[in-house]
């Protein structure tokens, strides 16, 4: 068990956010009972109780303007433990989302989706942990998925189960190579040549750069969005995913880098023959070479 202070305050961060989420979350419930005289979650027709839905949401994922606790917590914990944070503890807050799409407030969403990829971007770019770069890319991601939400929610779930593969696949990766920071990223290669390979492809793919999976959801949430008319927002998001490609790059770069900058009594890491990591190799194939599915992929949405 990790004992360091970080871990613990990073542990009681997540717990006083999420507790008070769910105090939100019930009091949103409580409220449309009150006013409505039902219980159901997925019928919210009074204005308050929305609202404090959408926030206590927001603060379970970590959007933009209730985000603060995530990169933290994510810095404080180990990597397996940060990519359950960043994947699998997200899961109920999107189903609620899911449920509950059409009672909510499109303005707000909208907001907070633009300022949620604007701030993802901003943040990650003078960053030299590994962990809060990706914090700041899910929050972007976030974004994403929430821009498109009230239009078509299983659009958002497609969205979200593509980021979860390809943040699996690099928090694993990394986990292989014990990377935490750009310094060791960049010393990893003589380590793990083929691995690091893969994690410049799945961090492309995160990107969002054509030939590859991550770009499948913007191309078509931008094309969700255009259907809307709403092409100023999808102007605005399609420029803010910018800032993270520049970041992305630079994790891209840093990964692949075969002679990097160090003084000359740096230890070199040793390629060591280690056992093939069968999960690894299906979420980085996952993550590269779903695009020319797109197809059945939409014919399933």
């Amino acid at each position: 068990k990790s004992h360091h202070p970080r871990a613990i305050e990073a542990a009681i961060k997540y717990f006083l956010v999420q507790a008070a989420a769910s105090t939100l979350l019930l009091f949103s419930s409580m409220v449309n009972a009150w006013h409505t005289g039902q219980w159901d979650i997925t019928q919210l027709s009074h204005p308050t109780s929305s609202l404090l839905l959408t926030t206590a949401i927001a603060m379970k994922l970590g959007l933009v303007p209730f985000h603060f606790w995530f990169p933290e917590v994510l810095q404080g914990s180990p990597l397996t433990t940060a990519m359950l944070l960043s994947t699998v503890m997200k899961f109920p807050p999107i189903t609620i989302l899911f449920l509950t799409s059409h009672s909510l407030n499109p303005t707000l969403l909208t907001t907070m989706a633009i300022a949620s990829a604007a701030l993802g971007g901003w943040m990650g770019l003078n960053q030299t942990q590994i962990r809060k770069v990706l914090a700041f890319s899910s929050i972007s991601h976030l974004g994403w998925m929430s821009i498109t939400l009230i239009y078509n929610p299983k659009l958002t779930l497609m969205t979200f189960y593509i980021y979860c593969i390809m943040t699996g696949a690099i928090f694993l990766t990394l986990n292989t190579t014990k990377s935490l920071k750009l310094s060791t990223m960049m010393t990893s290669w003589t380590k793990t040549p083929m691995l690091n390979t893969t994690l410049m492809m799945t961090l492309l793919s995160l990107a969002g750069l054509p030939p590859l999976t991550g770009f499948l959801p913007k191309w078509l949430i931008i094309q969700e969005l255009s259907k809307q008319e709403m092409t100023a927002p999808a102007t605005m998001i399609a420029i803010l995913s910018l800032l993270g490609l520049f970041f992305y790059l630079r994790l891209a770069y840093y990964s692949t880098i075969t002679l990097p900058p160090n003084p000359a009594n740096h230890m070199k890491q040793w390629h060591t023959n280690k056992p093939t990591n069968t999960l690894i190799a299906a979420l980085s194939s996952t993550s590269t070479l779903l695009l020319p599915l797109s197809p059945m992929t939409l014919a399933l949405i």
